[in-house]
């Protein structure tokens, strides 16, 4: 690992865990040995971050020197804490964590009353576990070509279960109630198609990129389905996910 990134580790890894946090856990979290750990917290403390504590005692980030300060109202730290702890429900783990990760930077930068006020929030989300179907293709790499704006080829089983192989350019990700689904514009059909993820059955990367277009096209795609952006990708008459195939 990169030197860089593993310090970026151990500042999120400070952040995040609730202090004092041992040697050892911090470690764990950044996959080093524990003689390198105590090399990078003394690496960070010469780059200015304000660390307490010792080896067999525990670590206190008590001074971030790479978030500036922030502020925010009671009811916009309960709007975000809430917001962050959905994305449990969503059953992507990796998002899940990136939003904790996410938050803990914003906490560090919090007054010490408001970061009291966010690890004691009132709000919270809640629903009845869901049996979600799980993705056999890589979600992250449906991400990056949503961000990179390049195509993919997949091999896709609709809900009739034909099977059939075509290059899409992927428009974005929805979590529905009962799975992921992708907006995207087909080159085989030449037009939008609305895909169940964990349908996907293969997927690699494809051969055009629709660089900058990705904008317009979602534009496209929501004024095809006659609904608003929030709702995009899913059928106002009766509820169910649009077209396949």
């Amino acid at each position: 690992m990169a030197r860089q990134d593993r310090l970026m580790r151990l500042m999120d890894a400070l952040r995040r865990i609730p202090a004092p946090v041992t040697a050892a856990r911090l470690a764990a979290e950044t996959e080093v040995s524990p003689r390198q750990l105590y090399r990078d917290i003394a690496t960070l403390r010469a780059g200015g971050a304000l660390i307490d504590g010792a080896a067999g005692v525990g670590y206190t980030l008590t001074e971030d020197p790479v978030l500036p300060p922030q502020s925010f109202t009671r009811l916009e730290i309960e709007a975000l804490m809430l917001g962050i702890s959905s994305l449990d429900h969503l059953g992507d783990p990796a998002l899940a964590r990136a939003g904790r990760d996410a938050m803990a930077r914003i906490v560090a930068t919090l007054p010490d009353r408001q970061a009291r006020q966010a690890m004691h929030t009132v709000l919270r989300s809640w629903r009845p576990s869901e049996q979600r179907p799980a993705p056999s293709v890589d979600v992250d790499a449906l991400y990056r070509a949503c961000w990179d704006e390049v195509g993919v080829r997949i091999r896709y089983r609709d809900q009739s279960e034909r099977v059939t192989e075509r290059e899409i350019w992927p428009l974005g990700l929805s979590f529905a109630p009962d799975t992921l689904t992708l907006a995207a514009f087909c080159l085989k059909r030449q037009d939008y198609r609305v895909f169940h993820v964990p349908r996907i059955e293969a997927m690699q990367e494809g051969t055009t990129s629709f660089r900058p277009r990705r904008v317009a096209l979602l534009r496209g795609f929501v004024v095809s389905r006659g609904t608003p952006p929030a709702t995009a990708g899913r059928d106002p008459a009766d509820g169910r996910t649009g077209a396949e195939g």
